[in-house]
């Protein structure tokens, strides 16, 4: 029997909590972050807090001064020694408004969730067989103030993963409203094109993942060249390498989209020197 945290306590799977008239589950009024735990160690853990901080404040959430970043990551930890995930583990914190009505006179303090699951011990790790993706057409990113967080309406990936599992895809790749590449169902994507990396900026709609933005920090480090910008179909097929990013699986390199290949020679060496900056 596995537990949850709401609100601060920590209760046996299964409990029923939410209200049927939560906010959250009628309009997806809330935010969510999905950490990884390595030997009780947090990656990334600032950044997702600086994440989810910005995001409840562009929600218009009234924060209490009781909720802070060091005060999670303790409940954090405590669900992770009750439920037994200390070697690697992920990590989903949902922050949602309570009940009400979309014109009710509600409050607007933040409810919260932490949940956790074990991960295989080589989460992380190079991955030998490349992904197989594919361009999910039917529903587009939209490009807005929502469009960087991690919000909890997040029916374009749910219908995007749908799709993939459908076709027998590793993952699927959205596109923005003006049609162009945007990011995939978990990931940030990236290209790589005679040794320049590219990869879709912030103002294209992807999300603003903690693992994009450190890795963009490193290729500067690194004197890597790489271009944050719009990405067309046409660039995707024309690329040499692609390569995935995000905070459970770090690098993933893809083998294909659709009929065309990709190498991954560069990609192994973003990924060595990458995974040498946090082992």
């Amino acid at each position: 029997m596995g537990y949850f945290n709401y609100d601060g306590k920590i209760y046996k799977n299964g409990t029923d909590l939410i209200s049927i008239n939560s906010r959250g589950l009628r309009f997806g009024d809330g935010l969510f972050e999905t950490m990884k735990s390595s030997n009780n160690i947090f990656q990334f853990a600032d950044d997702h807090f600086e994440r989810l901080w910005k995001g409840m404040n562009v929600l218009q959430f009234k924060i209490p001064v009781h909720l802070t970043a060091k005060g999670l990551q303790q409940q954090i930890q405590e669900l992770l020694n009750r439920n037994g995930h200390n070697s690697i583990a992920r990590i989903r914190l949902t922050v949602f408004r309570g009940d009400g009505g979309l014109y009710d006179n509600i409050n607007h303090l933040p409810h919260y969730l932490i949940q956790t699951w074990p991960l295989p011990d080589d989460t992380g790790k190079w991955l030998s067989n490349g992904l197989l993706l594919g361009i999910y057409n039917d529903v587009k990113k939209s490009c807005d103030i929502l469009s960087n967080h991690k919000h909890n309406n997040f029916l374009p990936y749910a219908m995007a993963a749908l799709h993939a599992k459908k076709q027998k895809w590793n993952d699927a790749i959205l596109l923005n409203n003006q049609g162009r590449i945007c990011d995939t169902t978990v990931a940030n994507i990236f290209l790589i094109k005679e040794n320049v990396i590219y990869t879709p900026s912030l103002g294209e709609g992807c999300i603003a993942g903690v693992m994009r933005k450190n890795l963009l920090q490193q290729f500067s480090k690194d004197k890597l060249p790489f271009v944050e910008g719009e990405i067309t179909i046409e660039n995707l097929e024309d690329a040499d390498e692609v390569f995935l990013s995000n905070s459970i699986h770090n690098i993933r390199w893809v083998q294909s989209v659709g009929d065309k290949k990709y190498d991954n020679k560069y990609t192994q060496k973003i990924f060595s020197s990458f995974h040498s900056t946090i082992s």
